[in-house]
């Protein structure tokens, strides 16, 4: 992998999301080596991919240079590479591109989409995970209205113009309201031959009510708004079947549909060889102590969503967004340098700076620990948190200056199919 032999400690950092960005910023220019490999070369700012799906954002926006973020880290490396398996015995691993000794190891490889065990809507939905996905959805729904357009039949233009999303989370409820938006802002100005009150936008969730994490004010506040944009919800709707055209649930209902949407949950993305007893199977997280180390390991230590730390107050672990990623990313980072110089290790506590959601313009849900509020004030919030959390000057610029745009124009400018996508 032609990285340099060293006599300092050498921490590779497998992940560039979140957790692995903060980490490697918190090890900067320090008597060590590290070494961050990732699949892509670039640090994808997730909670804003569903505005790229729907026409808000271009993906450059949202994604920064994993190379640009450890430039001036004297001793930081970057791999472009997939790391297949873990030795931990010989203290190595094993990439797409060769092989690499570690002294310290960290796991920061996060989620991936959860089918639970159903195969059909695997091969059939469009999950929306990373940025190529987010441009596949992007692409499918501009695709579909393009089709409707020129559909011999009502049945099939329905089909075209049915949107359904299943799992009412956070996700889903944001990708609810930017494509209800779509709905009664572009369609009727874009399409002309076409009757926006031909599309349906349906939002399934299999608990009693939408974004369950969250307050029941705040689920009451989001189905309110996601209902006044016209969003069709179902609650206690499990989605059973998808083949592609016909979307079908627990109650028997079937619907069609040439777009079903995933964001029912996620699962951990575990590396190979680590003992089974590192790992809660049922979760795919690894099983880690109060300084994030993996179990039976001293040298592993694993951090943000695939990371499972229960506590007192957390029985099933963290939740998996981005505040508990960043939170042990940056404690890691002086852990690790406490650990090299033989001091006693800090255990993490997780600050919970409050979590929420925006449905739309304007219309957002905003839950803290002794507030709890929706609306304008709530949206504006909204903004303002993702704006400040995303890496780069330029990224915050520009989403600054297309949200504005957007804001004054009832626009989504970014309605470009770069990428036809094809089932």
């Amino acid at each position: 992998m032609n990285i340099p032999n060293t006599n300092n400690p050498r921490i590779v950092i497998i992940g560039g999301g979140f957790a692995g960005v903060n980490l490697a910023k918190s090890l900067a220019n320090k008597n060590i080596q590290v070494v961050l490999v990732d699949k892509h070369n670039y640090h994808t700012f997730q909670p804003l991919l569903y505005q790229v799906s729907s026409s808000g954002l271009e993906p450059d926006s949202i994604a920064y240079p994993l190379r640009k973020i450890i430039k001036k880290h004297k001793n930081s490396f970057f791999r472009l590479a997939e790391v297949e398996q873990i030795l931990p015995e010989s203290n190595e691993i094993i990439t797409s591109i060769g092989h690499l000794t570690y002294d310290y190891l960290v796991i920061a490889t996060g989620t991936k989409t959860n089918y639970f065990g159903n195969k059909a809507i695997e091969s059939n939905s469009m999950p929306m995970k990373s940025v190529p996905q987010a441009l596949d959805i992007r692409s499918l729904i501009l695709e579909n209205f393009e089709k409707a357009a020129i559909a011999n039949s009502e049945a099939e233009r329905e089909a075209f113009l049915n949107f359904v999303i299943v799992g009412a989370g956070p996700t889903g409820v944001e990708l609810a309201g930017a494509i209800a938006e779509l709905k009664n802002n572009i369609l009727p100005r874009d399409y002309h031959d076409l009757n926006p009150e031909d599309m349906h936008i349906h939002l399934l969730e299999g608990a009693d009510r939408v974004l369950p994490p969250m307050s029941e004010h705040a689920s009451k506040k989001a189905e309110m708004f996601l209902k006044r944009l016209g969003v069709k919800v179902s609650c206690n709707t499990i989605v059973k079947h998808y083949d592609g055209t016909t979307v079908t649930t627990n109650a028997g209902l079937a619907m069609e549909s040439e777009t079903l949407i995933w964001a029912a949950g996620v699962t951990g993305a575990p590396i190979h060889g680590l003992k089974p007893e590192a790992m809660m199977e049922r979760a795919n997280r690894y099983n880690v102590n109060r300084f994030n180390q993996v179990d039976e390991y001293a040298n592993i230590f694993a951090i943000g969503d695939i990371a499972l730390m229960p506590t007192e107050a957390y029985p099933k672990g963290h939740p998996q967004v981005a505040q508990p990623a960043i939170q042990q990313g940056n404690l890691l980072g002086k852990n690790l340098l406490r650990l090299i110089d033989n001091k006693p290790l800090k255990p993490f506590v997780y600050k919970d700076k409050g979590s929420m959601a925006t449905i739309g313009r304007n219309k957002a849900v905003v839950d803290l620990k002794h507030y709890k509020f929706g609306g304008f004030f709530a949206w504006f919030i909204w903004m303002f948190v993702h704006l400040m959390s995303l890496v780069g000057f330029r990224n915050r610029v520009i989403v600054l200056f297309n949200w504005t745009y957007n804001y004054i124009n009832f626009d989504k400018a970014a309605r470009l199919i770069i990428r036809p996508f094809k089932k």
